[in-house]
């Protein structure tokens, strides 16, 4: 087993360890409470992942199913766990463990926050775009036809495993998904994370994020630097009722940030060629919207973001580095849709 990484979230006394590297799977007895009686097991069927073996011998584990897209990530499927949990007995001292990718974590997640107001929850990440982003710092939700994620809390895991020989066997378009928020810390911090080998490359990123979440755990000024690139994304993945992959959208919706941030001045052509770089070139992902998506249901879906409080609002590149720009005018939209030739 390779040397594994240990990244401290540091929330006072909701403090929690992620584990990353490969073999960090056999770790996991280690971040479930001691109190535990019985686990909650969250998963998928089509999830070729078994950790009953790794669970502390002494508890009772029942296995919870939730199907494959987007579809199930529902306030329906949160009501169908409560019954199960339930059913099974989980008390508020037990323990849910979600296993699967940032769709699994996000309802386990929620599922966890809301059963008896609250109990512990423990993610193990399963693939790149979980373990670098979704399974870490506590957001959970699910969607409804207003938009995605609009339904959720705040609630911080117990712990989270990342064992990266998972993504030895993820398919092509999971590992892009994943690069497209992997490209994301790169215009937050500056680092050449290509330069890294994959299990220090997966930590830094969670360390990059464990340390924003520290300063901001509830998204009230420098933690939604997190979305950058996702106010474009979201809706993409809505217009394409989610046929186009989270990571896939984030990197359109980066590109767009460069080009409306260069609209209004506040980067010039060198960065947005620079974000052409690093997105296109170096993770050798599309950078242009798919055919069929109209900017008037693009704009419409944005003024929907979570974010949008004053207006269209926006993370943006800038003089002091990528930050919140609230109430921003249509007219430069319109001029980083027509960059990326969004009819």
């Amino acid at each position: 087993m390779s040397t594994l990484h240990r990244v401290r979230v540091d929330l006072d006394v909701r403090s929690y360890d992620v584990v990353v590297g490969r073999g960090a799977i056999r770790e996991l007895a280690s971040v479930i409470p001691a109190d535990v009686k019985r686990v909650a097991l969250v998963t998928q069927t089509s999830l070729p992942i078994d950790v009953r073996a790794e669970l502390p011998a002494e508890v009772t584990v029942s296995r919870h199913l939730i199907g494959d897209g987007e579809q199930h990530k529902s306030l329906a499927t949160i009501e169908r766990l409560g019954d199960e949990f339930a059913a099974a007995g989980i008390t508020r001292n037990d323990v849910v463990v979600g296993v699967g990718g940032g769709m699994v974590t996000d309802v386990a997640g929620f599922a966890a926050a809301s059963w008896h107001r609250g109990m512990r929850v423990v993610h193990v990440s399963t693939t790149l775009v979980g373990m670098i982003d979704a399974a870490i710092g506590g957001k959970t939700g699910v969607n409804i036809a207003a938009g995605k994620n609009l339904v959720g809390a705040f609630w911080q895991p117990a712990g989270v495993i990342c064992d990266t020989a998972f993504l030895d066997t993820l398919p092509e378009r999971e590992q892009r998904c994943g690069h497209g928020e992997m490209a994301k810390y790169h215009f937050l911090t500056g680092d050449d994370l290509l330069a890294l080998d994959l299990d220090a490359r997966v930590a830094r990123c969670v360390k990059i994020k464990a340390d924003i979440v520290g300063v901001d755990e509830r998204e009230s000024g420098r933690r939604a630097v997190l979305n950058y690139g996702h106010t474009l994304a979201h809706a993409l993945e809505i217009a394409t009722e989610f046929s186009m992959a989270h990571g896939e959208a984030v990197a359109i919706g980066m590109m767009f940030a460069a080009h409306l941030a260069q609209a209004l001045g506040r980067i010039d052509a060198a960065r947005v060629a620079q974000h052409r770089t690093v997105i296109a070139d170096h993770y050798r992902l599309n950078i242009k919207p798919p055919k069929g998506v109209q900017r008037v249901e693009l704009i419409e879906l944005m003024h929907h973001d979570k974010k949008a409080v004053d207006g269209l609002t926006f993370v943006l590149d800038g003089p002091n580095g990528i930050e919140t720009v609230r109430n921003v005018d249509i007219a430069a939209v319109h001029q980083a849709l027509d960059a990326l030739s969004v009819p």
